[in-house]
């Protein structure tokens, strides 16, 4: 897991660089500054939006006795997808909208699933404290 973390990091940037400038070519640099204030700003509000529901679910199953797993779940996808449209830049931005609107959140939330699985076969987890 640590192998692509490093590469991840490094290249993360370039590709948001870059597709800042091509924008900003296209639609000029003041409208693609503006453009990024405004996706980050929505991108606030939205996770704003979606983490209260997600919390409110996880509270209404807790009081229910039920475990919230999957709400938890959902509560890991708003928290990355409003980092991720914090961050400047557009392909950041399409990441974190998919990750936030709940028609596409099911589908991260698959993999996740299906990932946390493979790893608890697997055996490669631990938990630990601090």
């Amino acid at each position: 897991m640590v192998k692509w973390i490093v590469p991840v990091i490094l290249l993360l940037p370039i590709i948001e660089i870059w597709g800042i400038l091509q924008v900003g070519d296209w639609l000029g640099g003041w409208n693609t500054f503006l453009l990024l204030l405004v996706t980050s700003g929505l991108g606030a509000y939205f996770a704003r939006l979606e983490g209260r529901k997600v919390w409110q679910e996880v509270q209404r199953q807790t009081q229910q006795g039920i475990m919230p797993g999957r709400s938890l779940i959902d509560g890991l996808c708003v928290l990355v997808g409003g980092i991720l449209l914090l961050l400047p830049g557009f392909f950041s931005d399409i990441a974190g909208l998919l990750l936030l609107l709940p028609p596409t959140r099911p589908i991260f939330k698959g993999l996740i699933l299906k990932w946390l699985e493979k790893v608890m076969k697997n055996g490669n987890y631990s938990i630990r404290r601090y």
